[in-house]
C-alpha cells in the first residue's frame, strides 16, 4: 500500500534520483522540460509515493504552463508530470495513486466555475482513464519534437481551448 506525502517534504536530490532512474539521465532534453522552462512545480499539487518501508518509489509534479494562441493570448494550463516510478516498482499502482492524488488536489484547489485544463505528454492508453485525450490538441505546438498523439489534455469544457497555439511556461 502506497503512502503519499507532499513532494515538498522530500529532499530535492532524492526526487532527482527517482527521475533519473525512471527516465534516464538525458531526460532534460525532452520536450516537456522545454515547455516548463524556468517554472517551479506547484507544491500543493505535487506528491511522492513511499513504499511499506517508507522508501521513496515515485513522484508526480504539476507545473503552471500556458498555451499561447495565434493572437498572442496566453491561456493558463496545468502540466501533469513527470509521473515517475522506480522501474522495479512500475505496475504496482504507485503511478495511479499519484495521478489520483494530484488530480484530486487540482479539483480541490480549482475554482468550480473555471477549473484549469490539464495537459501532459504521454500514452492515451494509460492517461485516458482520467479523461486525457488528444482530440483537442491537434493544432497545438511544442518547443521541441513531439508526437501529436501523445499530447493530451483533460478539460471539462474543451470549447474554451484554443484550436491552435504554442505551449510554454506560464508568464502571467
Amino acid at each position: 500500500m502506497a503512502t503519499l506525502i507532499p513532494l515538498s517534504q522530500v529532499e530535492p536530490d532524492l526526487i532527482e534520483q527517482v527521475l533519473d532512474r525512471a527516465f534516464g539521465p538525458d531526460r532534460h532534453a525532452r520536450t516537456a522540460y522545454r515547455i516548463r522552462t524556468g517554472m517551479d512545480w506547484l507544491p500543493a499539487l505535487s506528491f511522492a509515493a513511499l513504499d511499506e518501508e517508507d522508501m521513496l518509489v515515485g513522484t508526480i509534479q504539476i507545473w503552471p504552463v500556458s498555451l499561447t494562441d495565434t493572437e498572442g493570448r496566453a491561456h493558463p494550463l496545468l502540466m501533469v508530470g513527470p509521473v515517475a516510478v522506480l522501474p522495479e516498482h512500475q505496475g504496482e499502482g504507485y503511478g495511479k495513486a499519484l495521478m489520483l492524488a494530484s488530480l484530486q488536489a487540482v479539483a480541490d484547489t480549482s475554482s468550480p466555475a473555471h477549473p484549469l485544463p490539464q495537459v501532459l505528454i504521454g500514452d492515451v492508453e494509460y492517461y485516458g482513464i482520467w479523461g486525457f485525450s488528444a482530440e483537442h490538441t491537434g493544432g497545438w505546438h511544442c518547443p521541441g519534437p513531439n508526437d501529436c498523439k501523445r499530447l493530451l489534455v483533460r478539460c471539462d469544457n474543451p470549447a474554451v481551448l484554443p484550436v491552435e497555439g504554442m505551449l510554454g511556461p506560464w508568464e502571467g
